[in-house]
């Protein structure tokens, strides 16, 4: 279909801990994203969110599987090969920890610049150092920075630097891999809402990974669930918070803090017993673009 941006179908990948052990961080997964549409990805630490959005942006080559990006299969050495320059440019990635994924010793204005720079793309603002400068307004910082380095940032200065660096080049798809863990409370919010409101004015489809389930339920339109490598739930996600349907999903649904203290001290969360997760199975369509995972003869 003309909308899917991204196709992911029957995503597995194993990393080899040692001569006989193998861990499986990904276990057939298949999901869609539509242009334009934000995405959430959740699940707890070692579900492999991580390691799905590195398959994504073809930093790991999956076990198995195919994903397919504008009609790309990027597993595919040849076709990624063909379509490098595309795939390169027009797929961005953030990181969660911006300090580690900025250049301690370049500037802002040189670290917003560089893809540019790498592709020789020119600059629609005249020279690189003014589109540096337009992007960093963009993402709410003045042009003082643009001389500093990331040591003399704080964290929410750094992301933002680094947000700007990933659209400094227009992408389509925007790849944020937990952007937000690492920050604090107050800062987490006003990144949130810069997401937002940049998404709705370039319009780059958005693939947001978070453990934190209020802030996905605020930001995403869509959101699946990861657990042990495997999606057990993906749909709308008022109704995935309104109506979850796998064990798992309630489980860490009603982990969710309440603001209001006396409903926070009469919240029972419900557990989940990794014991009686059935890997096998397939996802059925609970409702219009509501899939859960069930067992093979549930109904």
């Amino acid at each position: 279909m003309d909308d899917i941006l991204l196709d992911v179908q029957g995503v597995s990948h194993c990393f080899r801990l040692g001569k006989n052990t193998v861990l499986r961080a990904l276990d057939g997964v298949s999901f869609q994203l539509r242009r334009g549409e934000i995405f959430g990805l959740v699940g707890e630490s070692g579900s492999g969110k991580s390691t799905m959005a590195r398959c994504i942006m073809s930093i790991l080559r999956p076990t198995a599987g195919a994903i397919r990006y504008l009609g790309v299969n990027i597993c595919d050495p040849g076709q990624f090969r063909a379509h490098k320059e595309l795939l390169q440019t027009s797929r961005q990635l953030i990181f969660q920890d911006s300090a580690s994924s900025l250049d301690p010793r370049m500037t802002v204005a040189d670290i917003i610049a560089e893809p540019m720079a790498i592709h020789r793309a020119r600059p629609p603002r005249g020279s690189l150092r003014n589109e540096a400068a337009f992007q960093l307004k963009c993402v709410g910082l003045d042009q003082g920075c643009l001389d500093r380095r990331p040591g003399e940032l704080s964290g929410g200065q750094r992301q933002r630097v680094a947000i700007a660096r990933a659209l400094s080049m227009g992408p389509e798809l925007l790849v944020a891999d937990e952007p937000i863990a690492s920050l604090d409370v107050s800062i987490q919010a006003q990144i949130i809402n810069l997401f937002r409101h940049l998404q709705e004015e370039h319009g780059f489809t958005f693939l947001f990974i978070a453990h934190d389930l209020a802030v996905v339920r605020y930001l995403c339109s869509r959101v699946g669930v990861l657990y042990q490598g495997k999606l057990v739930e993906v749909g709308p996600a008022k109704e995935v918070f309104a109506d979850p349907r796998h064990p798992y999903t309630r489980a860490l649904l009603s982990a969710i803090p309440i603001p209001d203290p006396r409903r926070e001290r009469e919240r029972v969360p419900q557990s989940f017993d990794p014991a009686q997760f059935c890997r096998e199975g397939r996802l059925r369509e609970v409702s219009p673009g509501h899939w859960v995972l069930e067992k093979e003869g549930e109904s």
